[in-house]
């Protein structure tokens, strides 16, 4: 597919649509409709997709460092080890996302929805989890992780979780673990 050379593809219809390896870098897609669409290795380095459906998309491998996200949809988005450092993914829907083995270093999560994400192997050293709601999320072998990161969060209900934090928090924070 052949991308306008300004990347403007605000509000754009690109549902399903194949960008695989696509070079989308600092791309203005905000309130763009990529539902179901092929990102696959794209760059989307500092792109603005605030607001944007993503939901279904896959977006595997693909180069999301310091990207805006805010209020997307990345409802069972494909993001398996996807570069998000620094991404802005402040109130996103990430819920049922598969996340496994993307590094949200210093990624901003405040307020997102990653109920039932899958964030196996997902590295969030720095992440800002503040009122993320991590319900029923799958957090086994992600690293990066601190107590006072995951104290901050909205709810840890069923929420699977190493040893070495779980049973801390539990202790110190019983009110994150119990349904809201």
């Amino acid at each position: 597919m052949d991308i306008p050379e300004r990347k403007d593809l605000r509000g754009a219809n690109l549902k399903g649509a194949d960008l695989k390896e696509a070079d989308l870098k600092e791309a203005n897609l905000q309130e763009a409709n990529l539902e179901g669409a092929n990102l696959k290795g794209a760059d989307l380095f500092e792109a603005n997709l605030k607001e944007a459906n993503l939901q279904g998309a896959y977006l595997i491998w693909a180069d999301l460092r310091w990207a805006h996200f805010e209020a997307a949809c990345l409802e069972m988005a494909y993001l398996e080890g996807a570069n998000l450092q620094g991404a802005h993914l402040e109130r996103a829907n990430l819920k049922e996302a598969h996340l496994e083995g993307a590094n949200l270093k210093e990624t901003d999560l405040a307020l997102a929805n990653l109920q039932e994400a899958n964030l196996e192997g997902a590295n969030l050293e720095g992440a800002n989890l503040q009122e993320a709601n991590l319900e029923g999320a799958f957090l086994g072998e992600a690293y990066g992780l601190s107590i006072d990161q995951l104290s901050k969060v909205k709810t840890l209900y069923k929420v699977k979780l190493d040893k070495e934090l779980s049973i801390p928090l539990k202790e110190k924070y019983p009110a994150l673990f119990e349904k809201n």
